[in-house]
């Protein structure tokens, strides 16, 4: 059988996600380590972003289609749910996460550390000021939704918790956000617990090259 490879780099939050979905399903896949935009990418990805997916004569881009083809290619644990109203949570889960979460707790407040583009390479304090605004909105809701079962949807673990945790694990290693998790007992139980999962602790990524440690204290 054909070896699966998940290509791109590890610290990609969305390349995480299409490694703890292999782990999830039990499928065995091999990491190929490279940026965007590199020749095993951009030979998949019509935009040269990652993850790309490589399964023999199949190629496959953009994270969700590869977790789709994880999910259904494979036998082992269903990813997302069958049913019609639990799976539509899980997708409605997914989408709340890819466009409101995700732009403004990584594209905006995450990259004013990582990438703040400021003439001396500090953190970008208008950037994170603007977004800390809107966090604890977004805090206060992943909170709530997470308080009854300790799941975004129904009792089990989907892919709706697969795109969130790896965005938790950031929040965790930034001062104002580490704050936020803290004040939200239900999530940060929530993130605690799921740390634990071998899914989640073999795919913990890399710092960035350059970088001894996640950790930043402002």
């Amino acid at each position: 059988m054909p070896e699966l490879q998940i290509i791109g780099g590890p610290q990609s939050n969305y390349v995480r996600v299409a490694r703890i979905a292999c782990s999830e399903k039990g499928v065995p896949y091999t990491l190929v380590s490279v940026m965007p935009h590199t020749p095993e990418v951009d030979a998949i990805h019509p935009f040269g972003k990652i993850p790309v997916m490589r399964h023999g004569d199949v190629t496959i881009s953009e994270s969700r289609a590869i977790c789709y083809y994880i999910d259904h290619a494979f036998d082992g644990p269903d990813l997302s749910p069958r049913w019609p109203v639990e799976g539509a949570r899980t997708e409605e889960w997914i989408s709340l996460v890819n466009t409101t979460i995700d732009p403004l707790l990584v594209r905006q407040y995450l990259a004013a550390y990582f990438f703040p583009r400021t003439a001396d390479g500090r953190p970008n304090r208008v950037a994170i000021g603007a977004a800390l605004s809107k966090m604890e909105e977004h805090f206060a809701v992943l909170d709530r939704a997470v308080a009854k079962t300790g799941y975004l949807v129904g009792d089990t673990f989907t892919l709706a918790d697969m795109n969130l945790l790896p965005i938790l694990f950031f929040m965790d290693k930034l001062p104002e956000s580490r704050a936020m998790l803290s004040r939200s007992g239900n999530l940060k139980a929530y993130a605690e617990r799921h740390r634990a999962r071998p899914s989640l602790r073999d795919t913990v990524p890399p710092p960035f090259p350059g970088r001894s440690s996640w950790e930043i204290d402002g």
